[in-house]
């Protein structure tokens, strides 16, 4: 698979940027329950669909940020499992994680790892002052990773994009 620039690695995992090759993957990530559950369906139903998604997000953000969501590798094979990164939403006053696995991939501890890792790019490599992270309130899973990685649960909040109450969480890099 066609490799895009690599931004870290991990004991176990490599994060880097996402492109057409990855459509496959995307395509099965953005259509899993859990994805559909918890963030949402992005209308992402064939491989032209995954392309402008990586297209029009991760690679848009890439490209205007310097960061965005990347691919989580599995360093050993090169497999994409997930991804994690940097979003920057008008409707947020900081930048926020997000992250998303397959489901086949969930108990490994590979969420943790990727995300304490983008922690740290955050703070080191991007110098942000502070750092957000949304969730559906009844999330818990997601919830219970962004504290072990050093969040704390801030509010709940109307998302103004859909609605809906979300769960605010943050922390402070500096």
């Amino acid at each position: 698979m066609e490799q895009g620039n690599v931004i870290h690695e991990t004991s176990r995992l490599r994060l880097r940027e996402l492109g057409d090759a990855d459509a496959a993957f995307i395509l099965e990530l953005v259509n899993e329950p859990g994805w559909l559950r918890f963030i949402g369906d992005r209308n992402v139903h064939s491989l032209e669909d995954a392309k402008g998604y990586i297209a029009r997000g991760p690679a848009a953000s890439y490209a205007k940020h310097g960061f965005g969501l990347w691919a989580a590798v599995l360093r050993a094979s090169g497999v994409p499992i997930g991804m994690c990164g940097l979003i920057r939403r008008e409707s947020l006053p900081h930048p926020d994680l997000g992250f998303a696995f397959l489901a086949r991939h969930h108990g490994h501890g590979y969420a943790r790892e990727a995300a304490a890792a983008v922690v740290e790019l955050a703070r080191v490599r991007y110098q942000l002052p502070r750092l957000l992270a949304i969730t559906e309130p009844d999330n818990a899973a997601s919830q219970k990773l962004l504290q072990l990685v050093g969040f704390h649960h801030e509010r709940n909040f109307v998302w103004p994009e859909t609605g809906t109450e979300q769960a605010l969480y943050a922390q402070g890099l500096e």
